[in-house]
């Protein structure tokens, strides 16, 4: 579904992803882990077309989309939830997920959406007149993926789910990846949770100071040697 060749993105005078290569199946669900500053967000931004890229090539169900506006690569089914989850605080939860579906034109394509969000996230749905900038970062992170789900995205870009949130919650934001990818999401993960990511991933990449250093099966990656001793917390 994604191919990505060569890309390199980049503030100012400097090169923060330095010609990357990395691939999503349709119906995979893929990580991107790294330290912090390895360039994982600043890639996700390039694919999303938030910040344009220097060199290289995107393609998407097999356009080339690179260099494409932000809200064309929406258009196109490309829907990320950012990192820090950047709810619309003063509005509802109601108006955040209408925000989600802005592109869709059929009322009743929305109501079936929203009555699928819901049953998914029953918490938004018992205060769906709160004011989202009230809840708790675990409700608002997953306020920011049903938001998502409103625009019934073909590629659903992740970035760092559960930052900052408590343990419970970290448990709740992977079992709904999880039930997103049975029922045949595709999703690119970026992730600081390296062990929680590759579980629930088919394929991994270790992006290194904005280069890939490993890729491969998650599985795969999970069990080498480096990334345990990097990533995974052993000595």
């Amino acid at each position: 579904m994604l191919e990505v060749r060569g890309l390199t993105l980049g503030y100012n005078r400097t090169d923060a992803v330095k010609a990357i290569d990395l691939d999503v199946p349709e119906g995979a669900v893929v990580s991107l882990i790294g330290a912090n500053g390895a360039g994982k967000t600043t890639t996700l931004r390039g694919l999303s077309g938030l910040l344009k890229a220097r060199a290289g090539s995107i393609r998407f169900q097999g356009t080339d989309i690179t260099g494409r506006s932000a809200y064309k690569i929406a258009r196109a089914g490309i829907v990320q939830v950012p990192e820090g989850r950047q709810v619309f605080a003063n509005m509802t939860i109601e108006e955040n997920l209408r925000m989600g579906a802005y592109l869709v034109p059929a009322q009743a394509e929305i109501a079936r959406r929203r009555t699928g969000v819901l049953e998914r996230f029953p918490r938004l749905g018992e205060r769906l007149q709160q004011l989202a900038g009230l809840l708790s970062g675990g409700e608002q992170q997953m306020l920011a993926i049903g938001r998502a789900l409103m625009a019934d995205p073909k590629l659903l870009l992740l970035d760092e789910p559960s930052m900052g949130l408590a343990p419970l919650f970290v448990e709740e934001i992977f079992a709904i990846i999880r039930a997103l990818k049975a029922e045949g999401r595709t999703i690119l993960l970026v992730e600081q949770n390296a062990q929680a990511a590759l579980e629930v991933s088919d394929h991994a990449y270790v992006l290194e100071t904005g280069r890939i250093k490993l890729q491969g099966p998650a599985a795969d990656i999970a069990n080498n040697p480096e990334v345990i001793a990097a990533y995974l917390g052993a000595a």
